[in-house]
C-alpha cells in the first residue's frame, strides 16, 4: 500500500488554521496547532555571550533552537549574533518565558511579542493628509515625472497639460494615488533648484486634485517643496532619503499633517550606485529604516501615516536588488506598510537583456508578483493598468487574508 506522503506548505497562521480545518480537527485545538506549523527565525545581533546562553537553553527547552557563535558557550568571545529557530508558537512561547528574567532579557521578550504581533497583523490602512489609503488589497502608486531627465520617461510629461493628460490615464487605468516627482532621481542624475522643482510640481498637485480628487503624493527630499507641496493639496511625501537629507523634513511633514514614505539609499543620487557592497543587506536597510522610522515618530508624525520602502535601485547593484526581492517580507519586522518601486528599473534590463526602460514591462509583472506574495502592500509603477490586474491575481493566489473585488 502506497502511502504517498505530501508535503504541505504554509505562509502564516491563517493558512495553517485552513488546513487544519480541512482535516476536521477539533476547533478548540485549531489555534494552539497553527502556531506550531509556521517556522520562523529572529536575528539578534551583538548579544552579550551570557544572554545568547540563556536564550538557547531556552529555546531548546520548548523544542527550538538557537545559533550562536563559536565560543558563545564558553563565553570565550564577548557577544554574539543569534539566531533563534523554531516556529511562531515557540517564539512567543518564549517571549513569555523570558519575563523575570536578567540582563534585560524581559525587555526582549515584550519586543518579540510585538514583533510577532506585527508579522500577523499588518496594517490595515495608511492615513494621508486628508485621505486613507484601503490596504486589504494592494493599492497602485502611479508615477508621473514632470521633469526633463528620469530615466524612463523624461521630459514627456514635463509640460502641465501633457502631465495631466498622462494622469488623467493613469487615474482610468485605476491608480490609487498619484506620485508626483519634479527632480529625476536615478543614479547618477543631479540635484535641482528648489524653486524649480516647486514650479514643476505645485501646479501639477493643484491640478490634479482640482480635476480627479486622487490622492497625490511628492516625491522630493526638500522640505521647502515638501511643505509647498503639502499646502497646494498633496497627501504624502516620498522621501528617498527617509527624511535624512533635509532635517526640517519631518516637522514640515508633521505641522502639515501629511503621511511620508521613508526609502532606504546609501548616498545621494550623483553618488550612491559607487559603493553597492553590503555585509548585511537586509540587516542594514531594516536599521535605516527602522531610525528613519523612530526621527519621524519624534517629529509627529502619526505611525499610521509612515510606510517604508527597501529602496530597490537606490545603492544597490543586481543581486542586491534580487536579494531585496527574495526577502522582502523581512521588512514586516517594522510593522509599517512596505511599498516597492521596481517599475523598468535598470537592474530588469540587465537580467533581461533589454535597454529600453519601457519594454521591461513583464519583468516589472514579475517584481509585483513576488512583492505581493513577501507582504508588500503599495507598488509605484509606470503601467498601473498591468499591475493592477498582475497584483490582483497575485492577491487571488496569496489568499491569506481572502479575495477582495474591486
Amino acid at each position: 500500500m502506497a502511502f504517498l506522503p505530501r508535503m504541505v506548505l504554509v505562509a502564516d497562521e491563517s493558512q495553517a488554521r485552513q488546513e487544519i480545518r480541512l482535516i476536521g480537527a477539533d476547533p478548540v485545538g485549531v489555534d494552539k496547532m497553527a502556531g506550531k506549523m509556521v517556522p520562523a527565525m529572529v536575528k539578534l545581533n551583538g548579544i552579550a555571550c551570557r544572554c545568547a546562553n540563556i536564550l538557547k537553553q531556552e529555546m531548546l527547552a520548548i523544542g527550538g533552537d538557537a545559533a550562536v557563535a563559536r565560543g558563545s558557550v564558553a563565553c570565550s568571545v564577548e557577544q554574539t549574533d543569534t539566531l533563534l529557530i523554531g516556529s511562531r508558537k515557540q517564539l512567543f512561547r518564549l517571549s513569555r518565558r523570558l519575563r523575570g528574567q536578567p540582563f534585560g532579557l524581559e525587555a526582549l521578550g515584550r519586543e518579540l511579542e510585538e514583533l510577532l504581533d506585527a508579522v500577523e497583523h499588518p496594517p490595515r490602512v495608511l492615513n494621508g493628509r486628508s485621505c486613507s489609503l484601503d490596504l486589504s488589497r494592494p493599492v497602485i502608486m502611479g508615477v508621473l515625472n514632470v521633469t526633463p531627465d528620469s530615466f524612463s520617461d523624461g521630459g514627456r510629461y514635463l509640460c502641465q497639460e501633457a502631465a495631466l493628460r498622462h494622469a488623467g490615464e493613469l487615474v482610468a487605468q485605476g491608480a490609487d494615488l498619484i506620485d508626483v516627482g519634479g527632480e529625476s532621481t536615478r543614479p547618477g542624475s543631479a540635484s535641482v533648484d528648489a524653486q524649480m522643482e516647486m514650479d514643476r510640481v505645485v501646479p501639477v498637485v493643484e491640478a490634479l486634485k482640482r480635476e480627479w480628487g486622487v490622492p497625490v503624493s511628492v516625491d522630493t527630499t526638500k522640505g521647502s517643496v515638501a511643505k509647498a507641496s503639502l499646502a497646494a493639496g498633496a497627501d504624502f511625501i516620498n522621501d528617498i532619503s527617509g527624511m535624512r537629507f533635509d532635517p526640517d523634513m519631518g516637522r514640515i511633514i508633521a505641522e502639515q499633517g501629511g503621511g511620508v514614505f521613508l526609502m532606504h539609499t546609501r548616498g545621494r543620487p550623483d553618488a550612491m550606485q559607487k559603493d553597492t557592497r553590503y555585509e548585511d543587506l537586509m540587516g542594514e536597510i531594516i536599521s535605516y529604516l527602522h531610525d528613519c522610522v523612530e526621527q519621524a515618530l519624534s517629529a509627529g508624525i502619526p505611525r499610521d501615516r509612515i510606510s517604508v520602502d527597501p529602496g530597490v535601485g537606490f545603492g544597490k547593484d543586481v543581486d542586491g536588488n534580487l536579494e531585496i526581492l527574495r526577502r522582502l517580507g523581512e521588512l514586516q519586522t517594522l510593522g509599517l506598510p512596505i511599498l516597492l518601486g521596481t517599475s523598468r528599473k535598470n537592474f530588469i534590463g540587465k537580467i533581461l537583456d533589454q535597454p529600453d526602460p519601457e519594454q521591461r514591462l513583464l519583468g516589472t509583472m514579475a517584481t509585483v508578483s513576488l512583492g505581493v506574495a513577501q507582504g508588500a502592500a503599495l507598488f509605484r509603477v509606470h503601467d498601473v493598468g498591468a499591475a493592477r490586474q498582475t497584483a490582483r491575481m497575485a492577491w487571488a493566489i496569496r489568499g491569506s487574508r481572502g479575495y477582495v473585488k474591486d
